[in-house]
Order: C-alpha cells, then structure tokens, then sequence
C-alpha cells in the first residue's frame, strides 16, 4: 500500500506550490496512510432513491466513504450530479465491487433542505445524517473539503484521500488504483499568467451576469485544462476544451445567476498541467 500513498503524494503536491501547503499536505497524508475509519455497526444509512441498502460491504473490495460538514452551502459542497457521474464510471470499472457511504452533518435550519434535495434527485446511494458529528468526532476527518473523502479497502482501511470532485488528478489516481493501471501518467508543465480575483460587479439580480477571465500560457509546453470546479451551481464556467499553445491566452466566460439578491462570494478552482495548479479564482458581485 505505500507506494500508493506515494504516488498519491507526488499528485497531490503537483498540485499545490506553497511550501506550507506541501508540509501539511505531507503530514496529512501520512497520518490516514492505512488509518481505519471506524463507523458503529448501529450507524444508519438511508437511500433516498428506489435501491435498498446493502446490510453487509465486507465483499467489496473498496468503498469511497465522503464526509460533509456544516460549514458553508451544503447543497454547493455536495456536487451531487458530478458524484453521480464519478460513481457511475467507478461502477463500470469496478465491476459491482465497491460501495459508497455518505456522511453529512448539516446545520439543523439545513436538515429538511438536505433530505429534499436528495430526494429530489432519487440519490439512491447510502447515506448517514449524522445530527450531532459522532463519526466525525470518532475518526476526527481533515476540516478542509479536499481531503474529506477516502478510499478504503474491504478493511476500512485508507488506500487514499483526497476529493475525486474537486480535483481531477485525484479522480484518476481513484480510477487507475480500483482498475489497476499504472499511477502515474507523465505530463509536461508549462506555465501561466492568471489573475486570481474576478470582480463581477453590480447587476439585477434576475439577470444572468458574465464575465470573462483569462489564463494565459507562458511556459514552453501545450496548456491543458483538465478540470474546473464551482463552490456553487448557480455558476457555470465555459472555456475551449483544447490545449492552448505557448504564448496564447484561454479566456474563461464565468456566468453567474443569482437566486436571490445580496452580495457574494464564491470561488472556481481551475486544475490544470500549470506549475501550481490548482488555480482559485475568487469571485465576488453584488446581485440587486
């Protein structure tokens, strides 16, 4: 299992470039390698699509086992449509040989918006709402969103962390560990000119508003977005879907609609084979 969590560490550093975040990000990985994750027999799990739930997972031979907590827009962290597409390729992979097991804690004002949106979308997968964070606090997962989602083994033990949603590499390194392909995949950097902050401006809230933000590739080698990610459905992000040579600019048309007035805040997280990677873009407007 170590050369696993190795080749899961040279992904994760990949993507990130301060030396802070690559000591943490060490420790981090280092503290769940093979780490249990402990879940009481009398936890239930609810489907609230049409499948039953399977009383016993010690047939499989992986689980994918996420965690949500309270802070922030669940229903933005949750992705459900992007989790629903990840675990539809895992089963084709997979075979009908692993399993998934979701944790919230929501705020209580969040509780019923929760369960109708899991009903609304018939999320048939197994799901705990865990009111007062007892597995949390059992297990004491990692606080940030990217590194709150786990593959473990028919042991419960952790083959790798890291969100599978959020960041493209990660999903990969998901798929080639359950397929058995080879980890690594080797790509040339490159690198890039990017403003991180996107002022939105004011604007009718009952309005679609877009703007533009560009990436532009300085290094020497092709720029390839492999992924982009919103905090939140209400904004969408349409780019060229094909590598960008040295020298030459990808514009980003972000387009944010707003489901009620007030100002905002949000953030898209762009990964990409750029020294760096992944970019935050920070977004921010007023809807009135």
């Amino acid at each position: 299992m170590r050369w696993i969590f190795i080749s899961m560490l040279f992904v994760i550093l990949c993507f990130s470039c301060k030396e802070t975040d690559k000591d943490l990000i060490i420790k981090l990985v280092n503290e769940w390698e093979g780490k249990e994750i402990l879940i009481p027999s009398q936890t239930l799990f609810i489907s609230y699509g049409d499948s039953l739930i399977p009383k016993d997972r010690s047939h499989k031979d992986y689980t994918v086992i996420t965690y949500v907590d309270s802070i922030g827009c669940i229903s933005c962290k949750l992705q459900l449509n992007k989790w629903k597409e990840f675990m539809y390729e895992l089963d084709s992979i997979a075979k009908n040989n692993i399993s998934y097991l979701f944790i919230f804690h929501p705020k209580k004002r969040d509780n019923k918006e929760l369960i109708d949106l899991l009903k609304r979308t018939h999320f048939i997968y197994p799901v705990c709402i865990d009111e007062s964070d007892s597995i949390n606090k059992l297990n004491h997962f990692p606080s940030d969103i990217m590194f709150q989602t786990f593959l473990v083994n028919n042991d419960n033990k952790v083959i790798a962390i890291g969100n599978p949603i959020h960041n493209p590499k990660i999903k990969e390194l998901y798929k080639n560990i359950i397929s058995g392909n080879d980890i690594f995949d080797e790509e040339q950097e490159t690198t890039v000119i990017f403003d991180n902050y996107l002022d939105m401006g004011t604007f009718d809230w009952k309005k679609e508003q877009m703007k533009e933000s560009v990436l532009q590739n300085s290094g020497r080698n092709l720029l390839v977005v492999e992924g982009v990610s919103t905090s939140c459905g209400c904004i969408t992000v349409e780019y060229l879907k094909e590598p960008i040579r040295p020298g030459q600019k990808l514009n980003l048309r972000i387009k944010y609609k707003a489901e009620h007035p007030g100002h905002f805040d949000k953030m898209v997280i762009i990964c990409c084979n750029a020294e760096g990677s992944p970019f935050r873009l920070k977004i921010s407007g007023n809807a009135k």
